[in-house]
């Protein structure tokens, strides 16, 4: 008898997506559905505009020469490779879907091996990181901080774990600003992505009908600023990117 992956996002429950008590469970349940094709969702429904937007990431963060990166839900490993070709000492992706760090670390045997030696992968949780007090220069989270069941919980994890002085960078999607755009992203992201990339993956999680949703549904820019400012960031900055679809912020540990 043939068994079906479960569905993790029905209509019912994407009405509030950050709202339901069991999304952690939710979300992982969801990327280890996608997993497998992942990447090529990633390039196809960024119009290859994905891998730009996590370099300049890696620009605001001002790596310099012996520092170490934590990259928090790193999934395959793009950003953290990207932190690997930096002058980053050593880079630590984590991420709590044990299908996503599989990956990451087959993908790591495909980097030049100076870049690879500097990179270990962990499961980890970003509400509760298995992580010294001041022990990072550097913390990213790319996509996902809006998938984290209690984003300012993490927020306050990642302040723990860095180093005075050290600086956290937020990659995520945002609700465009400008009306033209944003009608564009509202019907892309909203009618055509969800097929798309659905066909694409053969998901039956409802894993992108979810991700369009969350981002509908997330904290704004205003939001997100003074949520890491509340966490203990100073300097809090802000990188609108592919006119306003995604925004990089940078905040400095007080």
């Amino acid at each position: 008898m043939t068994t079906q992956t479960p569905t993790a996002w029905d209509q019912e429950h994407l009405i509030d997506p950050h709202g339901q008590d069991d999304k952690a469970d939710r979300v992982q349940s969801m990327f280890g559905a996608i997993a497998p094709r992942y990447d090529l969702n990633n390039r196809v429904h960024s119009l290859w505009r994905d891998q730009a937007w996590r370099r300049a990431a890696v620009r605001m963060a001002e790596v310099k020469p012996g520092e170490r990166v934590l990259d928090m839900a790193c999934g395959t490993g793009d950003l953290t490779h990207l932190f690997a070709r930096s002058a980053a000492d050593e880079v630590i992706g984590a991420d709590f879907t044990p299908a996503m760090l599989d990956l990451a670390s087959q993908k790591r045997k495909r980097l030049p091996k100076p870049i690879a030696s500097k990179v270990a992968y962990q499961p980890a949780d970003a509400m509760d990181l298995p992580f010294s007090d001041a022990s990072f220069d550097i913390v990213s989270i790319a996509f996902g901080i809006r998938n984290v069941q209690q984003p300012p919980k993490a927020l306050a994890e990642f302040a723990r774990v860095l180093k005075p002085g050290g600086r956290l960078i937020i990659l995520e999607f945002t609700v465009p600003k400008l009306a033209p755009v944003r009608w564009f992203n509202r019907v892309y992201s909203g009618w055509i992505m969800p097929r798309t990339a659905t066909w694409i993956s053969g998901d039956k999680s409802g894993a992108y009908k979810y991700l369009p949703k969350s981002v509908e549904t997330f904290q704004d820019r205003e939001q997100m600023v003074r949520e890491m400012e509340r966490a203990g960031f100073s300097d809090v900055c802000t990188k609108s990117m592919s006119l306003g679809i995604c925004a990089c912020y940078r905040g400095l540990r007080v």
